[in-house]
């Protein structure tokens, strides 16, 4: 792990250029997987390692229930819905078919039952009585999952119901990219890779067991998660996360012909991230700079710290460079950025953070001026 510390901040180079975002990491150029579409995904920076045909919109089967999922963590972290509390199964729940554990209307389930079942057994009905909770329709809920979609950039993604079943749908659908982008929204809430990590459970105080649709979570090692999805329009598709030595992947599997074929070309997919790419991270720093006009002579500056994936070897080759003027000029405000870290691998950028100010300082007066060379005049 990288740390830049002050004395790096002392260096006086150029004024600093817009920041550039980190580039689409190169490899897997000839690999052909069986499936109609992939992605594989840093979920830390959300860069691109690999991808094919990814931007097709497909049917997802039960991979809709990611977002699902998402909106009902995020209704849990806003304090709409509690973990403990408990929900009442309406008629329109308990009809759904397909993965369930068939809950009967009226049965009364907490929060947190009802989303383990969502997210080791896939369960339709809980996917429904957890959307109405939240939103009080699911159609009301399918809206929200709408636009959800669109503040993470998922450009094709339509979604018509919570749980992707898909025999009734006119254009429920999504592509691999998307995916994998409310893949890592998903995992950003640590509960849910909790629950998407086990193997087998139970509910209903032991009688009725659970089992993971994710065989990759048993036999995959470093798997973590996360959802898989299955209907004869959609075959059989999955988003699977991983993490080895510090990188953290999400592998994106649509369209493929069978289960076995979905699984084992997660497995290869993996495989080749975590042989190909490692994780590179620096810390965070800060330092202090003069000001120039301002009612102090100086201003406390930050950055943050910086995650990208590099090819596997290379870490040890990422260098640092900060861009700084040598002073301020006030006025400045809190989070004014001032330069910036740039990280650069062979000559080349992979990625920069902001410096910014941790204080405000105001321009001096001219009065306020005045009285500080009256003092100091009569000092000496």
């Amino acid at each position: 792990m990288l740390m830049i510390t002050t004395l790096l901040l002392s260096f006086v180079l150029i004024p600093h250029a817009a920041p550039s975002a980190a580039p689409v990491a190169e490899g897997g150029g000839d690999m052909q997987l069986p499936c109609a579409s992939a992605i594989l995904m840093d979920a830390k920076t959300g860069q691109v390692l690999f991808e094919q045909n990814a931007d097709e919109a497909l049917p997802p089967a039960s991979v809709t229930k990611i977002m699902t999922l998402l909106l009902v963590m995020e209704a849990v972290d806003a304090g709409r819905l509690s973990l403990t509390d408990t929900v009442t199964v309406s008629a329109n729940a308990a009809s759904m078919g397909g993965s369930q554990v068939y809950l009967k209307e009226g049965e009364q389930m907490c929060v947190e039952e009802m989303l383990k079942c969502v997210v080791i057994a896939s369960a339709n009905d809980c996917a429904v009585a957890l959307a109405e909770a939240v939103a009080g329709s699911e159609e009301a809920f399918v809206e929200q999952m709408n636009r959800r979609a669109v503040e993470l950039g998922m450009v094709n993604t339509h979604f018509e119901n919570t749980n992707g079943l898909d025999d009734t749908v006119k254009n429920h659908v999504t592509s691999a990219r998307d995916i994998a982008l409310m893949s890592r929204a998903l995992i950003a809430h640590p509960k849910i890779l909790e629950y998407s990590g086990i193997w087998m459970d139970t509910i209903r105080d032991g009688t009725f067991g659970l089992t993971n649709t994710n065989r990759l979570v048993r036999f995959y090692p470093g798997c973590t998660g996360l959802k898989t999805g299955s209907t004869a329009r959609a075959k059989f598709c999955i988003s699977a996360t991983a993490e080895r030595d510090g990188l953290s992947l999400i592998a994106v599997i649509m369209a493929a012909e069978s289960r076995d074929v979905r699984n084992a070309t997660a497995a290869k997919l993996l495989d080749f991230g975590f042989a190909t790419y490692s994780a590179f991270s620096a810390d965070a720093g800060g330092c202090t700079l003069p000001v120039t006009g301002g009612v102090g002579d100086s201003v406390k500056l930050s950055f943050a710290p910086f995650n990208a994936v590099v090819p596997k070897g290379t870490a040890a080759r990422v260098e640092c460079t900060v861009e700084l003027p040598e002073s301020l000029a006030a006025p400045l405000f809190c989070g004014q950025e001032a330069g910036r870290v740039v990280y650069t691998l062979d000559g080349r950028e992979i990625g920069s953070v902001p410096i910014v100010c941790e204080e405000g300082v105001e321009r001096i007066s001219f009065g306020v001026l005045f009285l500080r060379l009256f003092q100091k005049f009569l000092l000496i």
